[in-house]
Formats: structure tokens, C-alpha cells, sequence
């Protein structure tokens, strides 16, 4: 039995943490934070990706799960509605499509807790350094003692330490899109009932949608900027910038301001697209935003999530134990499926993309390949 270490327990090293346990492997997930990660934005589980839901016998449970949404109001800097619609939101586009958005978070929890028999999780630790032979990888951890493994998947995100470790600096394959994007929670202080807000004040705007039974809010706030130098990044100086920012807003900025001031769940980051001609070295290969990140600006990074670890599993069990050969064709069959979404985010600048673009980018795959 191949064992295979996964280094991100998001929602990518779970779910191939599944799809590899199903096929016979012996899969480990290594994740640098305590627990599972609370918070987010609302996520997307679009097209080709229902079916791997569906697959994974968690679509019920995710339907469920759903947001209730019935419509959304677009604001003027002052707060002014200027257009409405209850047929689509910008957030999960059609209202009557049999595509799911819900809370990334709880997407998180329904994978972990659907793979905590029979796949190993080691929270609370990160790889420091990798070193592969003809016989395996040598991973030594930051806490735990070195151990070996037939494959690594690395499914960690923007910032994938596996990626730095196996291919070089971020800045050779990071492209920023030119914008910031903050997600936090708040109590609902605006008394939203299943409605969205939307909002634009010169080269900022947030989005912000009521959840947990209309108790709490999730703001989506983004602002146009080159990359922040590495200081301005520092945990406490980047929320202290996205406070600013708010607290300049004309319309609703000093309690958004002190929400993000309060916030636990307080995240922000560069809204960018990992880009690179090759995801595998060696025994070590790339799974989702580690490898094709296409920025929350697609509304995709989810579902190409959830297909490239159906993929990566399903050519991994087809390759017969030839890592080379499976991972070869897991990037010519997930390859042209990145490309058409990571496009989605580009498509129209400071909107969304087209109905007809996402349409088309969302099933441009078959699992059955």
C-alpha cells in the first residue's frame, strides 16, 4: 500500500485524502493550524464539481447546508440602492441553478468529518524541508519526527510551503490581479434577511450576505493595490490597513471598520493566480490553488479544488503504482478545465464573468476520462 503524505487540511487535501483512501492508498494530511480553520467567504460548488460531491456522498448534506438567498441590493458610494435583482447575486450568480454556494467552513467540516476513519491528520504541524530518493520522500516536520513517504500531494494553498520546498520562491509563479480582498464576520448589524449588499466607493467596494439564520454577517471588502511591501503583510499592520480602508468608506465605514477591527476570524489577502508550466516534480505533485490558484475573483477555486482531487486520485490508481505516468496524465486531463476558469477571473475586470463563460468553464471536464 502506497502511503502518500497531503500537506493542507482545507477542502483539496481532504478531499484527496478521500478519493486515495477509496483507491487503497495510505494517505496522511499535515496541516499547520490547530484545528479546523472557522471562518471564510461563502465558496461555490459548480458543475463537473457536483458530481465529485455527489460521489463523495456528501451532496445532501451540502445542499442542505446552502445558502437561502433572495436577491441582492447594489449600493452607490452613499448607500443609495441603484439596482436590485432577485434572480442572481454576485456571489453565487443564478438563484434557480442547481449550483450550491455555501459557507466554506462548513464545507470543511463535512470533508474532515467524512475522512477522519482510515486517513491520518496531523494538525498543529508543517513541513520544513524534503528530500526525495528512488524509494520515497524524506519530510521532516516542524514538530513531529522525520518519517517517509511513497508521494507527496501538496494542497496548501496561495502560499503552498510544499511548492517553495519542491519548485522555488512564490514570486516565480505568483501573478498579482491587483487587488486586496478582507473576509470577516460580524454580527448582523444591518438586520439583512436573506439579502445581499453590494457596494462601490472609488477603488473599494464589499459585499456583504447575512448567514446562521440571518444572526451573523460575512463582508467580503476588496480594494485595488500593487502588492504591499513584506511589512505591510505582518498580521497586525494588514488588518490595520483593511480597517483604514473601511473607516474611509462613506457609507456604513465606522461600524465596518471596528468589525474588522474585532473580528476573530479577520483574514485578508492578494487576490493572484499561481501559474506554472509543470505541477509534478518527481514523486511530488500540486493539487488546487497550491499548484492553480485562480483567485477568488473566478468563483472557482472550490470546484477545481474538489475535480483535481478526483482527477489526481483516479490517474494515480490508474497508473499502477508509475507515479510519473499518473501524474502526467492527471495535469493533461486537468490542464485545459485550469485554464478556461482561471480565465473567469480576468474575463471583466472589477465585475463577474459572463453566465455563458462560467456555463462553459464549469463542466469542461469529464471525471471519466
Amino acid at each position: 500500500m502506497q502511503t502518500v503524505l497531503v500537506s493542507g487540511g482545507g477542502i483539496a487535501g481532504p478531499a484527496i485524502a478521500h478519493w486515495l483512501r477509496r483507491h487503497g492508498f495510505a494517505p496522511t494530511v499535515v496541516e499547520r493550524a490547530p484545528g479546523r480553520r472557522a471562518g471564510g467567504q461563502a465558496v461555490d460548488i459548480r458543475g463537473v464539481a457536483l458530481e465529485v460531491v455527489r460521489r463523495m456522498g456528501l451532496l445532501e448534506e451540502a445542499s442542505r447546508a446552502r445558502t437561502r438567498m433572495r436577491g441582492m441590493s447594489i449600493l452607490d458610494a452613499d448607500g443609495n440602492e441603484v439596482d436590485r435583482s432577485t434572480e442572481s447575486t454576485f456571489s453565487s450568480g443564478r438563484l434557480d441553478s442547481e449550483d450550491i454556494e455555501l459557507l466554506r467552513e462548513d464545507l470543511v467540516r463535512m470533508v474532515h468529518e467524512h475522512t477522519r476513519t482510515g486517513v491520518e491528520y496531523l494538525f498543529g504541524d508543517t513541513i520544513t524541508a524534503l528530500a526525495e530518493d528512488e524509494t520515497g520522500v524524506r519530510v521532516d516536520f516542524a514538530h513531529g519526527p522525520s518519517r517517509t513517504f511513497d508521494l507527496v500531494v501538496g494542497a496548501d494553498g496561495l502560499h503552498s510551503t510544499v511548492r517553495r520546498l519542491a519548485f522555488g520562491p512564490e514570486e516565480s509563479f505568483s501573478h498579482h490581479l491587483g487587488s486586496y480582498l478582507s473576509v470577516f464576520g460580524a454580527e448582523n448589524f444591518l438586520a439583512l434577511e436573506d439579502w445581499q449588499m453590494w457596494l462601490r466607493d472609488g477603488d473599494k467596494g464589499f459585499g456583504i450576505m447575512p448567514v446562521r439564520d440571518n444572526t451573523e454577517l460575512r463582508i467580503a471588502f476588496g480594494f485595488e493595490s500593487a502588492p504591499l511591501a513584506p511589512e505591510a503583510r505582518d498580521g497586525d499592520a494588514l488588518r490595520q490597513l483593511v480597517v483604514d480602508r473601511l473607516a474611509s468608506l462613506r457609507w456604513e465605514g465606522r461600524r465596518l471598520a471596528e468589525a474588522a477591527r474585532k473580528a476573530p476570524d479577520f483574514y485578508c489577502d492578494a487576490m493572484a493566480q499561481i501559474r506554472m508550466d509543470q505541477w509534478s516534480r518527481g514523486r511530488i505533485t500540486l493539487l488546487g490553488d497550491a499548484g492553480y490558484c485562480p483567485s477568488p475573483l473566478s468563483g472557482q477555486g472550490t470546484s477545481l479544488a474538489l475535480v483535481g482531487a478526483h482527477v489526481l486520485a483516479d490517474s494515480l490508481a490508474r497508473g499502477g503504482g508509475d507515479h510519473r505516468a499518473a501524474y502526467a496524465a492527471y495535469e493533461e486531463r486537468m490542464r485545459p478545465f485550469v485554464t478556461l476558469n482561471q480565465a473567469l477571473a480576468t474575463e471583466n475586470p472589477g465585475g463577474p464573468a459572463s453566465g455563458e463563460s462560467v456555463e462553459h468553464a464549469k463542466n469542461f471536464i469529464s471525471l471519466d476520462s
